[in-house]
């Protein structure tokens, strides 16, 4: 009686537990990572997002040295795919940048602000182009949005790590005097920022 009892508490708990299987991961460069970070961080389903660098030829690469070596700013994001899809972000994401513009992003000029997507495996990919294609559809202009596979993620110094929160007034001013919002309402109109809380700010 007592062994029944057990196994039917255990099978129980088992069915009521989180479903940790269903958290996937983002990586993204979209220009400065303190404004994707927050952007993200407003979207349903998205559990955590780092700023941080990838795609470069140095390993641990820095703030300082990052550009020198060929890194992106970008963010890695964690997410709850019960929730929210990685298709939806890709459609998030591609409608928070201007993803027109393969020189950066804003008044932040050079590759390691410019966009890209990185994809895990081949389901990822694939889902880029599509939302790349879409984009490219919606706006009439090419994408130059850069689609590639994962490349180590080094996670970005401490004090860049939510910066909007630590530093909100310098933030807010950065943001608002690099034209990033102006820009992409501009750019998509009523398309701009879907599914970010708040519309980003």
């Amino acid at each position: 009686m007592l062994k029944k009892t057990l196994l039917a508490a255990l099978t129980a708990s088992v069915l009521c537990a989180p479903a940790f299987a269903a958290q996937k991961e983002a990586i993204f460069a979209g220009g400065c990572f303190w404004c994707i970070e927050k952007d993200f961080e407003h979207v349903e389903g998205v559990i955590d997002v780092a700023s941080g660098y990838t795609g470069g030829t140095n390993e641990n690469p820095t703030y300082k040295n990052h550009t020198s070596h060929g890194h992106r700013e970008v963010v890695k994001i964690v997410f709850d795919d019960a929730v929210v899809g990685y298709d939806e972000l890709l459609h998030t994401f591609f409608r928070t940048v201007n993803p027109t513009d393969g020189g950066g992003q804003f008044c932040d000029r050079g590759h390691s602000y410019s966009t890209a997507v990185y994809a895990y495996d081949d389901e990822q990919l694939a889902a880029a182009k599509a939302a790349a294609q879409q984009a490219a559809q919606d706006l009439g202009k090419p994408i130059a949005t850069e689609l590639t596979t994962v490349h180590p993620f080094t996670p970005a110094e401490e004090y860049h790590q939510d910066y909007y929160k630590k530093n909100p007034l310098r933030y807010s001013f950065y943001r608002k005097s690099c034209g990033r919002d102006r820009n992409v309402k501009k750019l998509w109109g009523k398309a701009a920022y879907p599914n970010v809380a708040g519309k980003s700010s």
